[in-house]
């Protein structure tokens, strides 16, 4: 992206939460900078805020919501080849890198070419005699109603299980903090190059969360109960599947998949998630530092008061 020749940015939006004032930080600096608005088509978004424009036109897109509204920005931004910017309009999460008090110095330095680029790996599904399919942050196979569903995985050939439950979860490093953790799957580093697998109420049997190498590939047959099931990506349904109607699909990691638009001296995913409170210290340990503080604050002993 030439930082000098930035004339038209994508809009992305959450389709409910308060946006007045991001929206109208956007539209003043867009107006000073003669920068022409667009709204990037992307799912969920059932609100108009300008007219709509191929996101392959804009030099940048700019999500104005949380980390849900960002991972569409990002989708659509990693099929035209363009940087995405995440405006967190609430609370910080892991794909926003600004709030939005912050929103027009951002735009500043996304303008002066002020930013570092943050590469992100994405999952790649492939369907038997299907078109390839992408999600940034996890892939979902879950029953769509009554009855479990049957899924046989293999890695790189070779088979690691087979269980029936409700489904299983599919994600890279930034998804892990999602779906797969209030699970209980693993947690991965940004920098693991790996991804994860992790079954959804399996019942019975031994069906272990498996971290996979960036080059490994998965098989999976799923075979759907009486309810049928459905297939998410990044949160969203993509397709429903048939009752008894067997699919064969294979999934795999795909590097430097989308560019998301950091400023420097952002915050960490796991200091992020000490934030929000989803890690939290052993009780004893919390227990001890209040211990610690309350002695701290103690006046010496044998200090006169006056």
């Amino acid at each position: 992206m030439d930082a000098a020749r930035i004339t038209r940015l994508g809009l992305v939006v959450h389709p409910v939460r308060e946006l007045s004032a991001a929206l109208e930080t956007i539209g003043r600096w867009s107006d000073e900078h003669g920068v022409e608005l667009v709204q990037v088509p992307a799912p969920g978004q059932r609100r108009s805020v300008a007219a709509l424009g191929d996101p392959a036109t804009c030099d940048a897109i700019v999500a104005l919501g949380g980390d849900g509204t960002a991972l569409a920005a990002l989708r659509a931004g990693a099929a035209a080849g363009r940087p995405v910017i995440g405006v967190a309009c609430g609370s910080l999460g892991a794909l926003t890198a600004v709030t939005a008090d912050e929103l027009a110095g951002a735009l500043d330095r996304l303008t002066a070419g002020d930013w570092t680029p943050r590469m992100l790996p994405a999952l790649v599904l492939e369907p038997a005699g299907g078109e390839a399919l992408t999600a940034v942050n996890d892939i979902v196979l879950v029953r769509h109603g009554a009855g479990q569903i049957a899924v046989t995985v293999r890695v790189d050939g070779e088979l690691f299980i087979r269980f029936a439950g409700d489904g299983l979860v599919v994600a890279t490093p930034f998804g892990s903090s999602g779906y797969t953790f209030a699970v209980g799957g693993p947690l991965l580093a940004p920098g693991s190059g790996a991804y994860v697998l992790t079954p959804l109420s399996a019942h019975g049997g031994c069906c272990p969360p498996l971290v996979l190498g960036d080059e490994s590939r998965l098989a999976i047959g799923l075979e759907p109960g009486p309810g049928g099931a459905r297939i998410e990506l990044d949160g969203q349904v993509h397709a429903l599947v048939d009752a008894h109607a067997p699919q064969s699909l294979a999934i795999s990691r795909r590097s430097d998949h989308a560019t998301l638009v950091t400023l420097g001296g952002g915050e960490t995913l796991l200091a992020g998630l000490r934030r929000r409170r989803l890690l939290i210290d052993s009780p004893r340990l919390l227990a001890r530092d209040d211990r610690e503080a309350a002695l701290a604050a103690e006046p010496e002993s044998g200090q006169v008061g006056t």
